[in-house]
């Protein structure tokens, strides 16, 4: 699978144009306002960037997975959140302008933490000898990653129109492509498939419930309001699978670290709904609260 030209030349366009969308729903406005929303912005982003890593470690090493599967899952949640954490967000009242504004800023970082995390759990777990992202390859994930998204916002500033028009076309595209890559890579790794869902099925259902619940019960801790904990739920919980597979299939050149994204972006569709809906049950999304 990780040779072919869909993978090797599609996929990298495909999130390029998905990182583009992006940064068509982003303005500068949204960089302004975490100076404003420090408290909530710093909460969420120290549980994505650090906590939620050192978690995933643990996790990791208490199940004993196999070397690539383990890069493959920390590669997972070093990926940052995306349009589907906003649109789950509106869908359950969260403070959909505290998720873009992480959005935004999470875009940037995720240029420079994934290549991190990834060199380190690749060092770590010993599978130097078959992956291959090693520093130099890092402005290859800063082009795929972050230069679509900057070339996004510039149009926006330049074409307004234009970039509401296309903001629901590049939306289906992008789940399109979620699904089409999602299910290409497990089908890439058809004959191992069982035995993969046995091995990470768990660890990947547990990163997303930890990654839902410990985005709402930090905000709740800081007294922020109910709408910025279901916004930081969200973005914390929902991580943006189509980088993952991305950085996995054309830069790793590994399909089999692409399975823990594969079926992460199969479980997320269950299971950060559901939490959504449970905590919604609980009473209106609470007021915003000064930070």
């Amino acid at each position: 699978m990780q040779d072919s030209a869909l993978i090797t030349v599609g996929l990298p366009i495909a999130l390029a144009i998905i990182m583009f969308g992006l940064g068509l729903s982003l303005t500068l406005a949204d960089f302004a306002r975490v100076a404003r929303q420090p408290k909530a912005v710093i909460a969420a982003l120290a549980v994505q960037v650090l906590v939620l890593p050192l978690i995933t470690f643990g996790l990791v090493k208490a199940f004993d997975l196999p070397p690539l599967l383990a890069v493959g899952v920390m590669l997972l949640v070093a990926s940052p959140g995306g349009t589907t954490a906003n649109l789950l967000s509106h869908l359950f009242r969260g403070d959909v302008a505290l998720n873009i504004s992480l959005t935004a800023v999470n875009s940037v970082l995720a240029a420079l933490t994934i290549p991190i995390v990834v060199n380190l759990s690749i060092d770590h777990f010993g599978a130097d000898g078959e992956l291959g992202l090693q520093y130099a390859k890092v402005l290859q994930v800063i082009a795929i990653v972050l230069v679509p998204v900057a070339i996004g916002m510039l149009v926006r500033a330049r074409n307004q129109s234009f970039a509401l028009a296309a903001d629901r076309p590049v939306r289906i595209f992008s789940i399109t492509v979620l699904a089409m890559v999602a299910i290409g890579a497990i089908i890439g790794e058809r004959e191992n498939v069982v035995d993969y869902f046995a091995d990470i099925g768990v660890v990947v259902v547990l990163v997303c419930l930890i990654s839902l619940s410990l985005g709402y019960a930090v905000a709740l801790a800081l007294r922020l309001g109910r709408a910025q904990a279901v916004a930081c739920s969200m973005e914390v919980g929902i991580h943006n699978t189509t980088i993952a597979l991305a950085i996995a299939l054309s830069v790793l050149d590994n399909s089999t670290v692409a399975v823990p994204a594969a079926v992460y972006s199969i479980v997320m569709y269950v299971l950060a709904p559901t939490f959504g809906w449970l905590v919604s049950r609980r009473g209106p999304a609470g007021v915003e609260q000064p930070v």
